[in-house]
């Protein structure tokens, strides 16, 4: 039994879901979403609660992450998503110019990173930076690659990590 696609969404006031053969889009105040689908999961809408139903047993991950994916988008388009990241290292600094954001993490030169379309990013200090947008797995991914610049090393914890993330810690070498 999926746990997780049999789950009922609800719908939000002011949220408007519909389907064209596989691809379903989502409205709502933040703006629209549309993902293609399975074409053997069903959506039935029935007012403000939507169902997913499989065909059989054989579809029971698609069954979980369609439901998942179509949970996201509703979420994403009335509350919106947002990954923070946090610079840690002597030097380390972010800003940002026009869209792009500029990182200054002991390399010899500047990382420029353009921000991908519906992504917006905010750096409230040069060691604070916050990713939003609608769509979650385009803010994680932006998220990830920013990460990825630097991301941080066990022995002195420096580089570019989130900011609920844990960064296991070792030792290092040990003299006679």
């Amino acid at each position: 039994m999926s746990r997780i696609g049999n789950k009922v969404i609800t719908v939000p006031a002011g949220v408007t879901v519909s389907q064209d053969g596989e691809n379903i889009t989502v409205k709502g105040p933040k703006g629209e979403l549309t993902r293609h689908f399975a074409p053997e999961i069903k959506m039935s809408q029935e007012g403000s609660e939507i169902t997913m139903t499989r065909p059989d047993d054989s579809y029971k991950a698609i069954h979980g992450t369609s439901r998942a994916n179509l949970n996201n988008m509703i979420i994403g388009v009335t509350e919106g998503f947002t990954k923070k990241l946090t610079l840690v290292g002597v030097g380390y600094r972010a800003a940002k110019q026009g869209t792009n954001l500029v990182l200054n993490v002991g390399y010899s030169h500047p990382v420029e990173m353009p921000a991908p379309k519906g992504i917006e990013i905010d750096v409230p200090s040069n060691t604070e930076i916050n990713i939003s947008g609608i769509s979650k797995q385009k803010v994680g991914e932006f998220a990830a690659d920013v990460r990825a610049v630097r991301s941080p090393e066990p022995y002195k914890g420096k580089g570019i990590r989130y900011v609920d993330e844990y960064v296991r810690r070792k030792e290092g070498k040990t003299g006679k």
